[in-house]
């Protein structure tokens, strides 16, 4: 958490928390929604100033009840995530990559969805690829030890075929992209607790 932050919470700790406003989308990126984007269910707007940006990403945590917010100053700003907590992408020269500017650990790992969303998991951090990196992930993908084709994909997703598949010798398990929150720990529209 960035100094100034610390200092502003220190000096006005009771500042209410707000909701809405920030998502974070299934390709890693932070998006304003003010009160149309709000009452239309819209995305928001990206964001692309770099210095926000990094500002949100640093100091961008989790509290007790597993919703994810950015400590803006004296506030949190509750964070809706369209898909987990974290969004990951491929580096050819780094590996995987979070969406924080992050590598990500080694992979203990990988859940598949019914929707075709590949989840990785790395200790704590749980993060889906971004769609755009799936066609280079798919020639990691395995089944019964041999290169998979789509179509046998396919099958494994829908249940169809019962070959073991896996991602760089990491088991894959099937999972409803509906029951990631509940099974990861995370709210993905947080909401201000009943009082």
């Amino acid at each position: 958490m960035d100094d100034i932050v610390k200092q502003a919470l220190a000096k006005w700790p009771n500042v209410p928390h707000c909701y809405g406003w920030l998502a974070l989308d299934a390709r890693g990126n932070w998006r304003m929604r003010d009160e149309r984007a709000q009452h239309f269910n819209l995305p928001g707007d990206k964001l692309s100033n770099a210095a926000l940006v990094g500002f949100i990403t640093r100091n961008y945590a989790v509290d007790e009840r597993g919703c994810w917010y950015f400590q803006n100053g004296p506030q949190r700003v509750y964070v809706q995530l369209q898909a987990t907590p974290y969004i990951v992408r491929t580096d050819p020269a780094a590996g995987w990559m979070l969406h924080t500017g992050a590598a990500l650990d080694a992979i203990d790992a990988a859940f598949l969805t019914d929707t075709g969303a590949l989840i990785l998991r790395s200790g704590e951090v749980v993060a889906q690829l971004d769609d755009r990196d799936f066609a280079q992930v798919l020639p990691q993908l395995h089944m019964n030890g041999a290169a998979v084709a789509d179509e046998v994909l396919l099958d494994w997703m829908e249940g169809r075929s019962a070959g073991e598949l896996t991602l760089q010798g990491v088991p894959v398990e099937r999972i409803a992209a509906d029951g990631l929150a509940a099974r990861f720990g995370f709210v993905s529209e947080p909401s201000a607790p009943a009082t």
